[in-house]
């Protein structure tokens, strides 16, 4: 069976989210926690939320194990970008995307 969490409207960009998120991928759950608290990313923080989330809806709603289960997936989509303009010279604007993240975790048990 398998046991989901999502974090949705992450302020990171996707692209800097996969990076520590492949980190995780197929690793035993309390591994993936170790790897992540020694992690010296921005996202490390708010994926061991995320985790420690997932864990702790398959112990409460589940009776699982908490040793006994392992990240199976976890993907990272993108959210939707806030436009912002910087004003230039000479009357212009530049635009700035603000990206978002949604991250879905899915944990199995082995």
């Amino acid at each position: 069976m398998d046991y989901k969490a999502h974090l949705r409207y992450l302020r990171v960009a996707p692209r800097k989210v996969r990076l520590v998120a492949k980190t995780i991928r197929g690793k035993s759950a309390k591994d993936a926690e170790t790897s992540l608290k020694f992690t010296a990313k921005k996202t490390a923080h708010p994926l061991a939320k995320l985790l420690h989330s997932a864990v702790s809806n398959a112990k409460n709603n589940f009776n699982v194990a908490s040793d006994k289960l392992f990240v199976k997936n976890i993907t990272v989509d993108k959210g939707p970008v806030l436009k912002r303009f910087k004003p230039r010279s000479k009357g212009m604007a530049n635009p700035i995307h603000k990206h978002t993240s949604h991250i879905t975790i899915i944990l199995s048990e082995k």
